[in-house]
Order: C-alpha cells, then structure tokens, then sequence
C-alpha cells in the first residue's frame, strides 16, 4: 500500500504544491507591505545625461560658440600613433 501512496504523492505533487506555494507567497507579500507601510513618494531625479546636457548648456551660455580652435591647433597636441614610437623622424 505504501508504494502506491508515495507513487500517487510523486505524481501530483505539483498540482499540489502550487496551489499552497501561490498561496503562502500572497500571505508574505501582503504581510510585507503591511510591516513596511505604504511606500512615499519619491521626487524623481534627472538622470546622468539629462544633467550632463543641463551642464553642457550652462557652460556653452557664457562664452561664443562661434570661436573653435582649428584643426592644426587640435593636431598639435595629440600624441603620437604607437606603431610610430620606434621609427626614425625624418627630417
């Protein structure tokens, strides 16, 4: 007899345990947000770009976007390729 029973529980465990499992996971959720109370309301933050874009339009109000250095004046300070290091300047 009691290999037919543990053969009978094996087969519908899960139509079992799902129910009481569904179950017990409602009761702790709503035991959980009965604990912690209702949540507050957030004030709602800008985000990194938004902020990045908010200081980008502050720093360009002040001074004339017009006046960009040239491309002579950027190459000039850039450094060398690495595949150049160890060749000779020619001069």
């Amino acid at each position: 007899m009691w290999p037919v029973i543990w053969t009978m529980a094996r087969t519908y465990a899960p139509y079992v345990t799902f129910p009481i499992a569904v179950v017990v996971g409602a009761v702790g959720y709503q035991l959980e947000w009965f604990i912690r109370g209702t949540p507050k309301q957030t004030v709602e933050e800008l985000s990194i770009l938004e902020k990045r874009e908010e200081r980008a339009l502050q720093e360009a109000a002040g001074r004339d976007l017009t006046e960009v250095l040239s491309l002579k004046e950027k190459l000039e300070f850039t450094p060398k390729a690495v595949l150049n290091r160890n060749r000779q300047e020619k001069s």
